[in-house]
């Protein structure tokens, strides 16, 4: 396997940046800083990258996580907080880990692999994969905000781009609206509905691409089926 794909299969970066990690001689193999490219990487091979040894021949695996409230998206924080890693039971061997995040108060359908091309190409924002969330926001928003949600609006003073926007119930002092984004960007979603007057009480994912939560429960992980990781790959064009 050459060294780009390895580095990529290992989760570490996308192939292009594996090889600027290359040219900046952060790429040992076998204890050589490597300078080419080409190199085709053997089972018994000691890679590393940035000091920290990887491995690229591990089984690739998928699974899907209903994340609670209260985690944060990452392997390890460097505040102590829960992390969803603490729900990858001891059945799970190998060293998996997200495919994107979701923030600390956001629930609902997150993705998890030791496939790095698979996990860069669902998240690249090139590939466009709709995401989909349930929101539950205070006041009740006009239809004329609905439209500015589907059109676009200024968020970190860039617009969004068109979003599928849907208001599913409404309440005395708050509604639930299904929001459908193909960008992540850091609290996109809470951020878009500040930007027309609305704060979001509850947010919780529901759908990535063709892969919905469905009724996994909150905590829970399940392994995704070959037909559903081809699926999200065929939704990003690959």
């Amino acid at each position: 396997m050459r060294i780009q794909k390895y580095i990529a299969e290992a989760g570490i970066c996308s192939r292009r940046k594996a090889e600027e990690l290359i040219e900046k001689g952060l790429v040992k193999v076998n204890g050589e800083t490597l300078s080419e490219f080409g190199y085709q990487v053997q089972e018994n091979d000691r890679v590393e990258v940035d000091g920290q040894e990887i491995c690229g021949f591990e089984k690739k695996v998928y699974y899907m996580m209903n994340k609670p409230v209260g985690y944060v998206t990452t392997v390890k924080d460097q505040f102590d907080r829960p992390c969803v890693m603490d729900f990858i039971g001891e059945d799970i061997k190998e060293r998996i880990y997200p495919a994107g995040r979701l923030d600390y108060h956001t629930e609902g359908l997150l993705i998890l692999s030791n496939d790095g091309e698979f996990v860069n190409t669902i998240t690249h924002p090139k590939n466009e994969i709709e995401k989909k969330y349930i929101a539950v926001v205070n006041g009740i928003v006009k239809e004329e905000n609905i439209e500015k949600l589907k059109r676009g609006v200024m968020v970190d003073k860039k617009k969004t781009a068109p979003a599928k926007v849907f208001l599913s119930e409404i309440f005395k002092d708050k509604c639930v609206v299904e929001i459908t984004i193909r960008e992540g960007r850091n609290r996109q979603v809470r951020k878009m509905f500040e930007a027309v007057g609305h704060h979001v009480i509850e947010l919780k994912r529901v759908q990535i691409g063709p892969l919905e939560l469905g009724n996994l429960k909150l905590g829970r992980i399940r392994k995704l089926n070959p037909n559903e990781v081809q699926a999200l790959m065929s939704a990003a064009g690959k």
